[in-house]
């Protein structure tokens, strides 16, 4: 009898091993900053960014400036002029958050640039972790950087290097968190 359920105990053990399935990991943060294309359209973005930001404060800028001289003018303005400078001062004001809204938005030119740029880095990406994938034979290859959190993370399952050298480039240590 008890022959019989050790018998059972491993041929449910063996079936168990034989659908395993095989897993990696990889830090997707790690291996972007190992690509020049990366690196220069993150400080393409940034510049760009810079730029519009110091747009939109200037434009603040002159607001505060157009306000203050309304305040201090008021008392000296009839009630159509008032209108009419209040009108400047909100035109104002909604033009520049429209300029944000079109440069800074959810549909806004930075987000299309970011698409632009790292769109074709991505792919280049996705390529090599697939190649990593196919040549090791794993089954699942998960981000380390993505949603789903590692209580534990066994240092021999990450493919970070292996994805680094497949796009042609040396793995830096010194990149890593």
């Amino acid at each position: 009898m008890k022959r019989i359920a050790i018998i059972i105990v491993m041929l449910t053990m063996m079936g168990s091993v034989s659908f395993a399935q095989k897993l990696a990991y990889v830090d997707s943060e790690y291996v972007m900053k190992h690509i020049p294309e990366y690196n220069s359209a993150i400080k393409q973005m940034d510049d760009q960014s810079k730029q519009w930001q110091a747009e939109v404060d200037r434009q603040y800028d002159e607001i505060e400036r157009m306000y203050q001289a309304y305040q201090k003018d008021q008392a000296n303005l009839n009630a159509d002029m008032r209108r009419r400078r209040e009108d400047e001062i909100v035109n104002k004001e909604k033009a520049v958050k429209e300029f944000q809204r079109t440069k800074f938005g959810m549909d806004g030119d930075l987000f299309k640039q970011r698409e632009n740029l790292m769109k074709p880095i991505q792919a280049k990406v996705s390529k090599a972790i697939q190649d990593v994938a196919t040549a090791g034979q794993f089954d699942f290859i998960m981000d380390k950087r993505s949603e789903n959190s590692f209580l534990y993370a066994n240092p021999s399952l990450d493919k970070s290097n292996d994805v680094i050298t497949k796009l042609g480039l040396k793995p830096n240590p010194s990149l890593a968190n």
